[in-house]
């Protein structure tokens, strides 16, 4: 049964920092691309950052210099380090693991983190 375990959210005031964790169980975990998405109140969900097996990293411009997502292969556990957060960081966060296979792809979902950045 595959996994994906968020945690490190919370209440945090502008310019904070918070860093989540995603622990993952039941895949082969290195051979998925990992990634961050996340979901404001009455808005789609949409990708933050993603991180492949090579370590290859990508953002949306919104987070870039601020955030950084990294990978840890042996604990199974990609991370989420969010520095000075803003208000519009605000929503729950989802971790996602993702890979292609030969008939399309298999794809996992976190049950999400919530972050709230208010002062």
């Amino acid at each position: 049964q595959v996994q994906l375990v968020e945690s490190g959210g919370g209440l945090v005031q502008p310019g904070e920092s918070l860093r989540l964790s995603c622990a993952a169980s039941g895949i082969i975990f290195n051979i998925y691309v990992m990634g961050w998405y996340r979901q404001a109140p009455g808005k789609q969900r949409e990708l933050v950052a993603t991180i492949t097996s090579g370590f290859r990293t990508n953002y949306v411009d919104s987070v870039k210099g601020r955030f950084t997502i990294s990978r840890d292969n042996v604990k199974d556990t990609v991370y989420l380090q969010m520095n000075s957060l803003k208000p519009d960081d605000t929503g729950v966060y989802y971790c996602n693991a993702v890979r292609r296979t030969l008939h399309g792809s298999d794809e996992y979902w976190g049950q999400g983190t919530q972050v709230t950045v208010s002062s």
